[in-house]
């Protein structure tokens, strides 16, 4: 059986007090009422040691937004696999359009740092997803496929360790939603291309994130959706009563 979770990206915000203070009470929240799917957070890396330490890991785990390509050596100011493993997170999100779009992370640089977050135990949240262009000409399916090359690349027992997050770019921070049938539907799509790559027991079993505007509001009627496993999280993960608003939507 596939595992719905609810996982939060704090992209670039908080500093290391204001994040701990987060995780905090968000730990408290979760302790208190215990959440009915898995609940990450995946936090910049100088918060990554601090709050690993302070979670109660059978309720709320801990990732990375991002690792290196590279192992080690004089890559100034790159953070390695080995090391985000180092301080207890769990997680690792890559392949986010942020990354794609600022930073030019292509599918080879993707499957290196695939392949180094699972060398070293972490569990990869791999995003895929379509700008506006793409989707206004129809061409999601193909972005999604040509993404998932990444990923494709990989062993089926390697590939099993794989959670999806599929995020359509437009509706990223914009206030726009895909509706639930949008989502559903290209949720569907990548979970058989999953199947035709690597079988139909672990396309099923392969957790699919929707990430994009998000919120308590809408949570309930996304998740319902067979092919939709739970959210990636951005803004709504910054307050506790909206993120617990989420993820309490699969009570």
């Amino acid at each position: 059986m596939r595992k719905n979770i609810v996982a939060g990206n704090w992209k670039m915000n908080k500093n290391l007090q204001e994040g701990i203070a987060l995780a905090k009470e968000l730990n408290v929240a979760l302790v208190a009422d215990k959440p009915n799917c898995e609940v990450i957070i995946c936090t910049p890396f100088i918060h990554l040691a601090s709050v690993a330490d302070i979670v109660d890991p059978a309720v709320l785990a801990v990732g990375a937004e991002n690792c290196a390509d590279k192992v080690s050596g004089a890559y100034t100011g790159e953070v390695s696999a080995e090391m985000v493993a180092s301080t207890g997170a769990k997680y690792v999100i890559l392949g986010h359009s942020e990354r794609r779009a600022y930073y030019h992370e292509n599918v080879e640089i993707l499957a290196e740092k695939t392949k180094l977050a699972l060398a070293n135990r972490l569990k990869p949240i791999f995003c895929i997803g379509e700008v506006l262009e793409e989707r206004e000409a129809n061409k999601q399916n193909e972005v999604v496929a040509a993404q998932l090359a990444s990923v494709f690349s990989l062993s089926p027992e390697d590939f099993s360790k794989i959670i999806l997050a599929y995020e359509p770019v437009w509706a990223i921070g914009t206030g726009k939603t895909a509706t639930p049938e949008q989502a559903q539907e290209i949720h569907a799509h990548i979970r058989s291309l999953v199947a035709a790559k690597y079988g139909s027991e672990i396309a099923e079993n392969t957790s699919i994130l929707y990430g994009g505007s998000c919120k308590p509001s809408n949570a309930k009627e996304l998740f319902a959706n067979p092919d939709v496993d739970g959210g990636l999280i951005g803004g709504a993960a910054l307050q506790v009563a909206d993120f617990k608003g989420i993820i309490d939507a699969f009570k």
